[in-house]
């Protein structure tokens, strides 16, 4: 007997005009729910001419504002409450997925003005957030309305009960691994025993995404490895100054490539022997870490907890002593002079990362679905049939 699919509302509090990991997992989500016959329709800010897929609704210009340690690019106010209201009244959604609903932005205006069925997703993870401690009583009389609650990891769990209480079900980011493992080297990109490439990836002006621990590094590289190449991709003029004042005349051994697509992100790292993320705090998952060990890259990160977790503890890759420019260089210098046990790391990473594919991803966040609509029914809120349509997807 067929049955309707869902109709699955997603609010993302961050910009499409810069997106980042919370974007990307949202875009993501919703194709992979497309994908199995749901519909999903996401509101998230947008500037006017800024392009967006036909399933995201805008909801409204960004204004780009310090947040959590970070400069996040929000929609707020009486207007943007409007936009959340009619999308909600349209949607006439049989969920509503939330996600960052602390942060003050269309996800916080949602959660206020929804009613029936609520899924929220936790990213952030922070030992103490003042952002947090600051929003908490205005969102404190609308956590009720939860029916469950998702953390992407152990820390943003974590980060979720210190600050907020009550717990949370982990599912982590998605990556199709598949389109990241099939992704084709480029030759400018490719490098060799004598001039090994290596890449970073992220936002070059935030301090915590540790471009300035990869530039103290890359002396002590080059010593051993002189014809090494770092491939540094991200935007950000005044960290790129900076680390090329740093280097001085070794800057030539480094590239910067500025922004580049989902396509490029992809052959860069099938392309280079490592993939250094030396990112200092406030990682709750580590999605780059997946998609480069998904690539084939081997990867050197700093030893957040995230990290160790996305790593296998050291099994899928090396880790080093976060904040610590020398102890990098050295687990550099370890991976590249040992092939044995970099293909040894490699192969273990990609074992490891099939549990990140979006078709295991998609799986639980459904199962989840399920039990609040199963919840709900039992409250008389929803039709029985929407649980029974979630359990023949999932």
């Amino acid at each position: 007997m067929d049955r309707r699919k869902l109709r699955v509302g997603i609010v993302c509090p961050y910009s499409f005009d810069a997106p980042g990991g919370v974007q990307f997992h949202i875009r993501d989500l919703a194709e992979a729910l497309m994908e199995q016959g749901h519909h999903v329709s996401v509101l998230a800010p947008a500037d006017e001419g800024t392009e967006i897929p036909d399933y995201i609704t805008s909801g409204g210009k960004a204004l780009p504002i310090k947040y959590n340690g970070s400069v996040a690019r929000l929609t707020f106010g009486p207007r943007a409450a409007g936009r959340v209201r009619r999308w909600l009244k349209e949607g006439q959604f049989d969920i509503l997925h939330l996600h960052e609903p602390m942060t003050p932005s269309l996800s916080m205006l949602a959660l206020w003005n929804a009613r029936g069925p609520i899924v929220g997703t936790f990213h952030t993870a922070l030992i103490r957030s003042r952002a947090l401690q600051f929003v908490y009583p205005m969102v404190r009389p609308s956590l009720e309305k939860f029916s469950a609650r998702i953390a992407v990891s152990e820390d943003a769990r974590r980060t979720l009960i210190d600050h907020l209480g009550g717990d949370a079900i982990v599912i982590p980011n998605g990556v199709y691994v598949d389109a990241f493992a099939s992704a084709q080297p480029d030759d400018r990109w490719t490098g060799t025993k004598e001039a090994p490439t290596i890449a970073f990836l992220g936002r070059l002006d935030e301090p915590r995404k540790g471009l300035q621990v990869l530039t103290a590094a890359i002396p002590g590289v080059l010593k051993r490895f002189p014809g090494a190449r770092f491939l540094v991709a991200g935007r950000g003029d005044e960290g790129k100054a900076l680390a090329l004042e740093t280097l001085g005349e070794l800057a030539s051994s480094v590239e910067f490539l500025g922004g580049i697509s989902d396509e490029e992100k992809a052959a860069l790292l099938s392309s280079v022997d490592l993939y250094i993320a030396p990112q200092t705090g406030g990682e709750s998952f580590g999605i780059v870490l997946v998609e480069a060990m998904s690539a084939g890259a081997v990867v050197v990160a700093s030893n957040l907890g995230a990290f160790e977790r996305v790593l296998d503890y050291g099994r899928a890759g090396f880790m080093f002593t976060n904040g610590d420019g020398d102890d990098l260089a050295r687990q550099i210098i370890l991976a590249l002079e040992n092939p044995e046990a970099r293909a040894a790391k490699a192969a273990a990473a990609t074992e490891f990362v099939q549990q990140f594919d979006w078709s295991q991803v998609t799986a639980k966040v459904l199962t989840v679905y399920e039990m609040v609509l199963s919840a709900s029914a039992a409250l008389g809120q929803v039709e029985v049939d929407s649980s029974q349509q979630v359990r023949e997807a999932s």
